[in-house]
């Protein structure tokens, strides 16, 4: 992220009115790979074109700021095979991993992890020492750590399944699992700000608490994404979660967030009602129906509708209900930018 971008990000956060309401967008390997017409494996192996497919974005798209910003990741398996998940990489399509629990009670054997030397976060860690310089240079900055959630990395060392029914048939055996997979995400979050003290900012990503019921929410999720979002001192507090998000909305500022990403299967006006109005909410367009395979005319109606909706727009950010996924061009992004520019005509 730039500096101004940045700036900008805290004014909104902090409730500021500005002229225009911020365009964000949460894209990662498939979209910036896609986008810049190379394999998402490649993408993701070569430093080089990571870099490139990175600053061609942000120097295409000045307008547009991409978070978390030169986004070192490798999708939903940076942090599972630090458990000892064996990592699968297809020629085509997302790598995914196998689980490493066979049964509740491996958990007694699962060791927190060194996110230092386990798994593939140091090669996270190593990208971007390789690549900070050139970032910096292009006038951007290391602003953000970031993590996926315990209950997503959990469900895949045990398993989606077995971690959901096991809140019910394995409570104690599930708090054992989400109490290691929390220290792990604590010390692999401190890590990166350790390594990269520009970081000002916190973000997780945790789908797997949106298919909680509201007591199992609050005894399986609550606890630990509170203290994730206490690891340090963190001016931004940003959660991504766009499955089942209307519990989730009415305890962000229990768990500490200040920025929040959500389906667009809510309404903006919903959520907000929920959230109450300390947070700042990023979204709603939807990714897949409307930016990646609708016409640039529905993306300027799905925004001009989302703006019309929203009376008060402190506190608001122009963003997809969700990541932007693969096949959304240039001129679909070029649209969305200029829905939100002719709102305040």
């Amino acid at each position: 992220m730039t500096e101004q971008q940045w700036t900008q990000l805290l004014r909104v956060i902090a409730g500021e009115r500005l002229d225009l309401p911020p365009v964000a967008l949460l894209a990662d390997g498939p979209w910036f790979s896609d986008w810049a017409d190379m394999s998402l494996l490649d993408y993701y192996a070569d430093d080089r074109q990571w870099l490139d497919a990175n600053l061609r974005a942000v120097r295409r798209f000045p307008d547009v700021t991409f978070l978390v910003g030169f986004w070192a990741e490798y999708g939903m398996i940076s942090n599972p095979p630090s458990f000892g998940t064996k990592c699968i990489w297809p020629e085509e399509g997302f790598p995914t991993c196998e689980r490493v629990l066979r049964d509740y009670d491996d958990v007694d054997s699962l060791k927190t992890p060194n996110a230092l030397t386990d798994g593939l976060t140091p090669l996270l860690i190593k990208r971007l020492e390789l690549n900070q310089r050139a970032i910096e240079q292009a006038g951007h900055q290391i602003k953000f750590a970031t993590s996926h959630g315990p209950i997503t990395i959990a469900s895949y060392v045990l398993g989606h399944t077995e971690t959901l029914i096991g809140m019910r048939v394995e409570p104690q055996a599930i708090h054992r699992l989400l109490t290691i997979v929390t220290d792990y995400v604590v010390d692999w979050l401190q890590l990166q700000k350790k390594k990269f003290p520009s970081i000002d900012g916190i973000l997780v990503l945790e789908d797997l608490m949106g298919f909680l019921g509201e007591r199992d929410f609050r005894e399986f999720a609550l606890p630990y994404m509170k203290r994730i979002f206490q690891s340090f001192e963190a001016t931004v507090r940003f959660l991504h979660n766009d499955a089942h998000g209307l519990i989730t909305a009415k305890y962000l500022e229990e768990l500490g967030v200040n920025l929040f990403n959500f389906s667009f299967e809510h309404r903006a006006v919903e959520i907000r009602e929920l959230a109450g109005d300390t947070v700042t909410l990023m979204g709603n367009i939807p990714p897949r129906d409307v930016l990646a395979l609708g016409t640039c005319d529905d993306v300027r109606r799905c925004v001009t509708e989302l703006l019309e909706s929203m009376a008060d727009k402190t506190r608001l950010i122009v963003s997809a209900g969700g990541f932007v996924p693969m096949g959304v061009t240039t001129e679909k992004i070029e649209a969305f930018y200029r829905a939100v520019a002719d709102s305040s005509r």
